[in-house]
């Protein structure tokens, strides 16, 4: 059984899809960070280090993401707190699965669409997440051609996932959802 929600949570709506590559339009809206993050073993908490394209600290945060009162893949419930640089610090040294992503920014149909180019053993793979503060808005969401397939009921495509996941059969995974397309 899941924690009840804590005071400051809130229900994150999220879809997720597979991406062939990156496309254009985000490479030439040019607005992306660096997220670098780790999942702590045996918990869901994630430590998160973003940082600007000139590699300075945008902002430090430790989020926890529990099951959405239905249990539904496309919400969840999430709390994260704000650190300063030796908090993030301290905890960058517990044990962990290491992620570490391009997020690319692009505005869609009224939407902001997240694009993760994953760097290091992940290099190849590119999700794209959209939000919404509805459960209609989110179904409503006609997602853009260059979204090739839909993977947010696949738990292999989830963060916490992916940072423990074989990246050999992830990327088999995800080739082969793509060629199926």
């Amino acid at each position: 059984m899941a924690a009840p929600p804590r005071k400051y949570a809130r229900i994150e709506r999220e879809r997720r899809f597979l991406l062939a590559a990156l496309p254009p339009e985000a490479e030439r809206a040019a607005r992306w960070e660096q997220l670098e993050d780790l999942y702590f073993t045996g918990t869901t908490l994630r430590l998160r280090l973003v940082r600007a394209p000139d590699g300075s600290v945008r902002e430090r945060k430790l989020s926890q993401k529990l099951p959405g009162p239905d249990g539904a893949a496309h919400a969840r419930i999430i709390t994260s707190v704000y650190l300063d640089a030796a908090e993030h610090a301290l905890l960058s040294r517990l044990p962990g699965a290491r992620l570490a992503k391009r997020r690319h920014r692009l505005a869609w149909d009224g939407h902001e669409l997240g694009i993760d180019v994953f760097l290091g053993v992940l290099d190849g793979l590119v999700l794209m997440e959209v939000e919404a503060e509805s459960e209609p808005a989110l179904r409503a969401f006609a997602p853009p051609p260059f979204a090739r397939r839909e993977v947010t009921d696949d738990a292999l495509f989830r963060g916490g996932s992916l940072a423990t996941a074989d990246p050999a059969a992830a990327l088999s995974r995800a080739r082969e959802l793509l060629e199926g397309a």
